[in-house]
């Protein structure tokens, strides 16, 4: 299991990275040829980084007490 992102600097980097990764993803996407399964993958892509935001809103409400 992997270790849990506690720190708000090291949250945003990940969030920052994940993002980077769906804005080259799409980048490379011609949108001639495109087709379902690289629609698929973008969203999987958004639905990985609006999961993880959840996650990193839970520990940071945890934190606070």
């Amino acid at each position: 299991m992997s270790n849990s992102i506690t720190d708000k600097n090291k949250q945003v980097n990940y969030l920052k990275e994940r993002l980077q990764i769906f804005v080259e993803v799409l980048d490379a996407i011609d949108p001639e040829t495109a087709d379902l399964e690289d629609i698929d993958r973008l969203i999987k892509i958004i639905d990985d980084v609006e999961e993880k935001m959840d996650q990193f809103n839970n520990r940071n409400e945890f934190t606070k007490e």
